[in-house]
């Protein structure tokens, strides 16, 4: 009977959650990426700009930004599916929670209060899957706007081709792929979450049109470690080009 307990148990342990269960802050996520998946790697998802161990960024040559300078000179974690796409499926977010009181007695809603009063939310929003180094400025200026394309705009940031106008923001070719991929990992891990059939298209296209590389697969790896879960989008892409 023991034997037959401790071999239940024992595959009970090897069994990999479909979603985040194990991170719950967003400050530990982000310092876990710095010091454990991009330490070898130090590249932003957007630009392509290089970043040393202080988050301090090396601008590609003909990089602008005219907008958060200050921001510019770091790298921040950009959620690749905002925060905010996610967050108003819960009722912290929409209406506020009993907990969130700030000390002058006034309620409180929105991020802030998600974060305080809501776990699930706080797994979804530390999901290192869905988090990546980008320029603070470049960050700062997607916000929360859906991507697509915009073949008539200028590049939004010199030599990098991020666009962004009017609400929208379409990535450099580069950087497709891995987007695509982590939508499609974020609506098949969370089943709150989900993409307008539109977006989804798009998402769908670029999966097939810009494939996995070996970088994106090594830190599929890394954060299936850190994180207990696997991203079964990108492990799947890997396993097709033998990259797993």
């Amino acid at each position: 009977m023991k034997i037959h307990i401790f071999l239940i148990l024992a595959s009970i342990s090897q069994v990999s959650f479909a979603s985040n269960q194990t991170i719950t802050s967003f400050s530990k996520a982000k310092k876990t990426l710095q010091t454990q998946v991009y330490n070898e790697h130090r590249q932003t998802l957007y630009c392509n700009a290089s970043f040393n161990e202080a988050k301090q960024v090396n601008f590609p040559s003909g990089f602008t930004s005219n907008k958060y300078k200050k921001r510019a000179k770091k790298i921040e974690w950009e959620h690749v599916v905002p925060a905010e796409n996610f967050g108003r499926t819960f009722a912290e977010w929409r209406d506020g929670d009993t907990q969130c009181v700030d000390r002058k007695g006034k309620r409180y809603k929105g991020r802030k209060c998600a974060n305080k009063a809501s776990s699930e939310y706080r797994y979804m929003q530390a999901d290192m899957f869905n988090l990546y180094p980008a320029i603070g400025s470049v960050n700062a200026l997607r916000s929360n706007y859906n991507f697509t394309m915009l073949p008539a705009e200028e590049s939004s940031f010199g030599s990098c081709a991020m666009k962004i106008n009017n609400n929208k923001a379409e990535p450099p070719i580069e950087a497709r792929g891995r987007i695509s991929r982590t939508y499609l990992y974020m609506e098949q891990a969370y089943t709150r979450y989900s993409m307008s059939s539109q977006q989804q298209k798009l998402m769908n296209a670029w999966d097939k049109m810009y494939p996995v590389d070996k970088w994106e697969c090594d830190r599929a790896k890394k954060i299936s470690v850190l994180q207990g879960n696997k991203n079964l989008v990108v492990e799947s892409r890997c396993a097709s080009k033998n990259l797993w």
